[in-house]
């Protein structure tokens, strides 16, 4: 069952790019990021009630907050660089470097969380590496899409040990906490508070739009990571790229080279390969 989860969390990552690119077009990326946060920490509540876990919160352990903590603000460092990134490139471009996150990730799960890496894992690893190498050219956008995805894998090892024995709903809205005060944390320091009545309805509403694709996508992804293995739920969730590259197509005219599509191709079979432990 948690296999369904991470699909349905790359289905939603995937349409969370593009509601978040079209959102913060005309707007400052840190500033975007703090919005989306803010909804989807009200999601993310919503369903800790709805399930009834919020009666677990005096029963967490203290690991497991520090772990929950850690976790926030690595996605927090992730999502700021990520934004910045996808406010200077294009979609098609910046997402495939962040979801390399899934070879860093799988290394650190073999060696903190001993889980096994096979022979098509790593077959799948270096077609993944080679395929996000022929996805992206050198921009300035680069260094910060590479540092989305450093965070990325540190929040995925740390989420599972921090979510071990909590409801994976509730490790869910006590991390966004985490990251909605990062967010805007950057936004009062740098000063740009004062933008944010300056935002069209149009971004506002995309951003909007985007924070719940997140928040649908974390409830998801943070199920099948608290039920199954982390090895195999990040691959999978990030199997988004094809979503994303699809409505990037679709909604925002761009197009992919022959070489990208190559790229794209290789990040998919290796993506798929590494489901062959299943």
């Amino acid at each position: 069952m948690w296999i369904l989860y991470a699909f349905g969390s790359a289905l939603f990552a995937g349409a969370t790019s593009i509601l978040a690119k079209i959102g913060i077009e005309d707007v400052d990326s840190h500033v975007a990021t703090a919005l989306r946060t803010i909804v989807v920490l009200i999601f993310s509540w919503l369903m800790v009630f709805i399930v009834g876990s919020q009666s677990q919160l005096v029963d967490i352990s203290i690991k497991s907050y520090i772990f929950l903590i850690l976790s926030g603000m690595a996605t927090g460092a992730s999502w700021l660089c990520y934004f910045k990134a996808l406010q200077l490139g294009d979609v098609n471009k910046v997402v495939p470097i962040d979801k390399s996150s899934t070879i860093l990730t799988m290394v650190l799960a073999f060696i903190f969380l001993k889980e096994d890496i096979t022979v098509p894992m790593v077959i799948g690893m270096i077609a993944i590496g080679l395929g996000t190498y022929l996805m992206v050219k050198n921009k300035a956008w680069l260094i910060y899409a590479v540092l989305s995805a450093v965070c990325a894998s540190l929040t995925s090892i740390l989420a599972k040990i921090g979510i071990e024995n909590v409801e994976s709903n509730l490790g869910t809205a006590i991390r966004t906490i985490v990251v909605l005060m990062m967010a805007w944390l950057i936004v009062f320091l740098q000063k740009k508070h004062g933008q944010v009545k300056k935002i069209s309805k149009k971004s506002l509403l995309f951003i909007g739009l985007s924070g719940i694709a997140t928040g649908a996508s974390w409830l998801c992804y943070y199920k099948a990571l608290h039920d199954g293995l982390a090895s195999i739920v990040v691959p999978i969730d990030k199997l988004s790229i094809l979503v994303t590259v699809a409505f990037a197509y679709i909604f925002l005219k761009e197009k992919l080279s022959k070489k990208s599509a190559a790229g794209l191709i290789l990040i998919t079979v290796g993506t798929l390969s590494l489901l062959i432990k299943i």
